[in-house]
């Protein structure tokens, strides 16, 4: 094709206000105005593509519109009745931020559901997250518990999952897990009503994760990279786990530990 696909918009100008509006969701507080959040990269807005999720914006760099992946993702997202902007290079660098950005950007909707959506009894674990502030961290622990087959919950003020570096971090992975986020007290209330076991993680007056076989469904409380878990959460949990670690190491960083306690607390089902 010489030009772009019907439906689809030009944009050229860096004072365009489609230009703008995408580079604002680099923010929380944008993004939670619009409900939305960027992913970069045209392998991610496939893998969202597959989870059931089209984008409400495409955006694409002018020079790969005869790529046949980008052809497929703008036809998805056309019929979808999603709007797809043909961009230039500097253009998305300017709503990346990025020296070097992706050829392809997009903005999904928000996917994180309220706490009072979780279904306890159709899950085998959920991950819960206590005010956990690296992104980093944040997106590689939706990676693990993709992997893992486990759903997550973020607790209280923690960093944004929507946020650019979490969902870089993820790979693709929030949007194929179930996640949800609550208040402290709101999940202290979940807890009485926990049909399985919940555990917790600590330093100290905890058992060797090794040793504890936890009643499904199950839910794992990890907390703050610097000052772990709170008390009031600790209170809530019928046991405490941790990861023993030779005598210079206090503790693993929370994405790694979060790896290690999916994979031996609740092994993945196999295929």
């Amino acid at each position: 094709m010489s030009g772009p696909l019907q439906g689809v918009k030009i944009v050229t100008s860096p004072a365009n206000p489609q230009v703008k509006y995408l580079a604002a969701l680099r923010t929380r507080d944008r993004r939670e105005d619009a409900d939305l959040f960027l992913a970069e990269g045209a392998r991610m807005v496939r893998q969202a593509l597959e989870c059931g999720r089209a984008p409400r914006v495409l955006g694409y760099e002018d020079g790969m519109r005869h790529d046949p992946m980008v052809g497929e993702l703008i036809r998805a997202t056309l019929s979808a009745r999603g709007e797809v902007l043909e961009l230039t290079p500097s253009l998305i660098g300017k709503i990346t931020r990025r020296n070097n950005p992706q050829s392809v950007i997009a903005a999904f909707e928000h996917v994180v559901k309220p706490l009072a959506e979780i279904a306890p009894k159709k899950t085998r674990a959920v991950l819960g997250l206590d005010r956990i502030k690296d992104p980093g961290n944040l997106g590689t622990i939706l990676r693990t518990a993709d992997a893992a087959g486990a759903d997550v919950l973020i607790i209280g003020d923690s960093c944004d999952p929507h946020g650019t570096e979490a969902v870089r971090a993820s790979a693709g992975s929030i949007f194929a897990v179930n996640i949800y986020e609550g208040s402290e007290a709101d999940v202290i209330a979940l807890c009485k009503s926990w049909p399985g076991d919940i555990l917790g993680t600590s330093v100290v007056q905890s058992s060797d994760y090794r040793t504890v076989k936890p009643k499904s469904p199950s839910l794992l409380l990890m907390g703050n990279e610097q000052y772990g878990l709170s008390d009031e959460l600790s209170a809530a949990c019928i046991g405490m786990v941790h990861i023993p670690t030779s005598d210079r190491v206090e503790s693993l960083n929370v994405g790694i530990a979060a790896g290690i306690l999916l994979f031996t607390l609740f092994p993945p089902e196999k295929a």
